[in-house]
């Protein structure tokens, strides 16, 4: 009894010992591991964005930028607006436009994204097929956005291939001109650049969904759209709400696209800040670049009201 009653005592009194000597994890550890990323944010976002905000106030001429503290460059852009009421500005007008662009583009990019991945989350059985095809979706990126978008214009113009197609069908005796240089074009070229960045995480959600609730539902009698409604597109809205994040953000600071497939005869944000940086108008394109990012936020924070994205993943 005394040597098992020594042999616990022994033991108890060197457990302390052996926790004292086991490595503990600093603290600091993790602010350390995010430090390079953190790093690369702070060079590559913080700072030429601060730069931007900075240049917004100050003065320029038409020969020379001076540092300054001033908010003639945020009133300039809507200066002509007041006067005007109640007809809308051109500032205003670019906006809306802009803002139509994104909305229809955004519309069009959900409808084919949600579709794409819908089949490929749940009617293709095999993981192989499903990388595959995922894959697929990705081969627009192995090319050049400038050179999709000039594909189309063969296919789109007067004597492009869509055109002789519907003259030799008889639906039309003449060339259609709204194929290209129109929002029909600027549409097209939007959604066909940017459906990718729908697909990707609207895959990514679907397929972390339990196949068992699909079943559940319709075993309690839930009919396919039922289904669809109350589960699949609830269980979705992470990859919905980050896929419409990327295509609202890209949409809204365009100009390539604008420029090219409009025909440098439509008007956005992106293409009036690109304009202006071409006449060295630094101050007023950041006071403007500014105001563009200022309106994305608050429509990203919107969006992100009807789903915790840092939850949810």
């Amino acid at each position: 009894m005394a040597v098992t009653t020594a042999t616990a005592s022994t033991t108890v009194s060197a457990a302390p010992r052996v926790r004292a000597g086991k490595p503990t994890r600093s603290r600091w550890a993790p602010y350390w591991q995010a430090a390079p990323l953190s790093l690369v944010f702070l060079v590559f976002f913080i700072l030429p964005l601060l730069a931007t905000f900075i240049v917004s106030f100050w003065n320029y001429t038409e020969y020379s930028i001076e540092p300054a503290f001033k908010f003639e460059n945020y009133t300039e852009v809507f200066d002509k607006c007041v006067v005007s009421l109640p007809d809308l500005c051109t500032t205003l007008k670019t906006y809306l436009s802009t803002l139509k662009f994104c909305l229809i583009v955004w519309i069009a990019t959900l409808v084919i994204g949600f579709t794409v991945s819908y089949y490929i989350a749940f009617q293709v059985r095999s993981p192989t097929t499903r990388l595959v095809l995922a894959l697929i979706c990705t081969i627009p990126f192995w090319t050049s956005n400038v050179i999709r978008m000039i594909s189309w214009i063969p296919l789109l113009g007067r004597n492009g291939l869509v055109n002789q197609m519907l003259m030799s069908a008889g639906i039309t005796s003449q060339p259609q001109d709204w194929l290209l240089y129109s929002d029909f074009s600027v549409i097209l070229a939007f959604v066909h650049l940017n459906t990718v960045f729908m697909i990707v995480p609207i895959v990514n959600s679907m397929s972390r969904i339990d196949k068992s609730l699909i079943e559940a539902a319709y075993d309690n009698g839930a009919t396919g759209w039922q289904t669809l409604w109350n589960v699949i597109i609830p269980l979705s809205k992470t990859g919905i709400t980050i896929g419409s994040i990327f295509v609202i953000t890209v949409v809204m600071g365009d100009f390539i696209t604008i420029g090219l497939m409009g025909g440098q005869q439509i008007a956005s944000i992106g293409k009036v800040i690109n304009v202006q940086i071409g006449y060295l108008q630094f101050p007023i394109a950041a006071a403007n670049a500014i105001i563009l990012l200022a309106v994305v936020m608050m429509i990203i924070a919107a969006m992100v009201r009807f789903v915790d994205i840092r939850k949810e993943l």
